[in-house]
């Protein structure tokens, strides 16, 4: 888990989120305001942006990149606990397809963000200790 958590507020534009997104290259950022978590903005949200269809024709860009992460995050996401088991994240991941999430304490105040590089680093640690238990 990274307990350092760069998050971003919903005024932010997409251009803005953009440029974090090309610094950082984080796969998703909570959205924080007045102390709390209340969103994820994540690259598919940036780039679901730029799609159009015949029914939904894409604005110009400044227009665009005007726009706030208020009106693309993901308001309803999903998070786990500081307690959450590792076995309940991957499940979570898995099922969800989700690349990261917000960990919350019992505070509702953000404690990290878990990835799926996080959970592989975390697997990889207990399994290597059971076969070198296994290996005598």
């Amino acid at each position: 888990m990274t307990r350092k958590v760069t998050t971003v507020t919903s005024e932010v534009t997409m251009r803005e989120l953009g440029k974090l997104f090309e610094q950082d290259d984080f796969n998703a950022y909570p959205v924080w305001e007045k102390g709390h978590v209340v969103g994820v903005v994540s690259k598919l949200d940036y780039l679901a942006c730029f799609v159009f269809t015949p029914d939904h024709m894409v604005p110009p860009y400044n227009e665009l990149m005007q726009r706030q992460v208020a009106d693309v995050m993901t308001s309803e996401f999903i998070y786990v606990g500081t307690e959450t088991k590792l076995t309940r994240v991957l499940q979570l991941m898995v099922d969800h397809r989700i690349r990261s999430m917000p960990v919350i304490d019992m505070d509702q105040k953000l404690s990290g963000i878990i990835s799926r590089e996080d959970v592989m680093r975390a697997l990889a640690r207990s399994t290597s200790g059971d076969r070198l238990a296994g290996a005598g």
